[in-house]
C-alpha cells in the first residue's frame, strides 16, 4: 500500500516513452511511474492524497 504523492499528467495529455505519469509514496520513499510507450492518457483515475494498493488501476490509456 501507499499514497498518490503527485500527478504529473491530466485525461487528453499526450505522453511519450519514459515521461512521468505520477508519484507514489510508500514506507517513507518515492518512487515515479513512468509511461511505457507512447499514447495518450484517457482517464486518470485517482488524485494526489489517495491511498493505493497493488494492482489497483491509476491511469487510462487510449
Amino acid at each position: 500500500p501507499g499514497v498518490v504523492s503527485a500527478l504529473s499528467v491530466t485525461s487528453g495529455q499526450a505522453v511519450k516513452a519514459g515521461d512521468v505519469l505520477l508519484s507514489i509514496e510508500a514506507m517513507k520513499m518515492e518512487t515515479a511511474l513512468h509511461a511505457e510507450r507512447d499514447g495518450t492518457v484517457a482517464e486518470v483515475l485517482v488524485k494526489a492524497g489517495d491511498q493505493i494498493d497493488a494492482k489497483d488501476l491509476l491511469i487510462a490509456f487510449g
